[in-house]
């Protein structure tokens, strides 16, 4: 079995947030990191952040929604450990009476068949492996309801729905499934790219709340999860502030 130090972990949406903060983690624990995302200029500056650390770490302009492309980066690969699908995102907050189909379209398209590219993609090289991983990172909005939120839910309903199946039908490979679920967390972009760009809209998100989550408090999760020994299977991690209960109960100092 590889050891940490030859295995290679494909880090999707990896240009920021999230993404990006896995990826170091997961260099520093030893992985090869394939850093993939649409903005390139990103990755590779973050490739040639971690090489100058002394990490391994290469990128591949990607968009998850393009299958050719999708397919090409998996014939690039000598070797897949680890898969984290973490390119996704939310677009809009308007009610299901009023909310715009091409936005449900979009979000379904990355969160949901982006997802589903990517790991049929490489779920033969994770399984060659002897001991891969694949990470779906679906959202607390992927377990329960909220007004505004249906778009977003639906897709990561589907994305959940993907990890829970794939985990009963390759039973018995040398393959974990794991889901991770976060509440509310404070990046860059991800509210302010559900409120088209709105950065006061954005930021009312987080009003009040004394510590969300950050990008890094969720890939502390991730790696964490990854690293457990080969035959622990964390099924389902729901990650939240301790301000936040639920989707729709949140302590805020205002």
């Amino acid at each position: 079995m590889s050891t940490a130090a030859t295995r290679t972990a494909v880090v999707t949406g990896a240009s920021s947030g999230i993404g990006a903060a896995t990826a170091r983690r997961l260099a520093t624990a030893g992985y090869h990191v394939v850093l993939t995302a649409r903005r390139k200029d990103r990755i590779e500056a973050l490739a040639a952040e971690l090489t100058e650390a002394g990490h391994s770490a290469t990128a591949h302009a990607l968009d998850v929604t393009d299958r050719a492309a999708v397919d090409a980066l998996a014939a690039s690969l000598d070797r897949c450990d680890v898969l984290v699908n973490n390119a996704g995102g939310a677009i809009g907050a308007e009610p299901v009476a009023t909310g715009d189909p091409a936005d449900w379209r979009t979000m379904y398209e990355v969160n949901v068949i982006g997802t589903l590219n990517v790991t049929q993609a490489l779920l033969p090289a994770l399984t060659a492996s002897g001991d891969g991983t694949v990470v779906v990172l679906s959202s607390t909005a992927g377990h329960a309801t909220y007004e505004g939120g249906a778009g977003y839910v639906a897709a990561k309903n589907g994305a959940r729905v993907l990890a829970e199946t794939l985990r009963l039908e390759i039973v018995g490979q040398p393959v974990r499934v794991i889901e991770i679920a976060p509440g509310m967390v404070k990046t860059d972009e991800f509210a302010k790219t559900r409120f088209r760009g709105d950065a006061e809209k954005a930021e009312k998100v987080y009003a009040g709340v004394a510590e969300p989550l950050t990008a890094d408090d969720v890939a502390d999760t991730i790696t964490w999860a990854v690293t457990r020994p080969s035959h622990v299977n964390i099924d389902l991690l729901v990650v939240r502030p301790r301000a936040q209960a639920s989707n729709t109960k949140v302590h805020r100092d205002l």
